[in-house]
């Protein structure tokens, strides 16, 4: 199964991650799809609240550019910038550089629909 994020007019697919909170969120994306106002945070990420919590499975990580991470159980975040931290990673975007996630993702708001495939 595979994760879905539209941005704009672009649509990445996203690996999921084998743990207990990437699978309660897929299993909650099947009951339809998610949309989202994400807004920029540091410069590095695009962060959106859920509209519920999801189980955590925090440890200490180095994020990269691509990578989809649970912050707190109730918020989603998509980096285009490194960052360190406890964190749940959820997915990883597939074939994506920082560069051209920053130039889909933009600088402000943006709306990202998430979906499983």
């Amino acid at each position: 199964m595979k994760l879905k994020i539209h941005v704009n007019d672009t649509t990445f697919t996203a690996t999921l991650e084998e743990n207990s909170s990437a699978k309660a969120f897929a299993e909650f994306l099947m009951q339809g799809d998610m949309t989202l106002d994400m807004h920029d945070y540091g410069s590095f990420e695009k962060v959106a609240d859920l509209p519920r919590s999801f189980p955590r499975n925090d440890k200490q990580i180095d994020t990269d550019a691509g990578d989809i991470i649970l912050y707190q159980g109730n918020s989603i975040t998509i980096y285009y910038d490194k960052n360190s931290w406890n964190f749940t990673r959820l997915a990883r975007i597939d074939n994506v550089n920082k560069k051209r996630l920053q130039q889909i993702l933009g600088k402000g708001n943006v709306k990202a629909t998430f979906s499983v495939e």
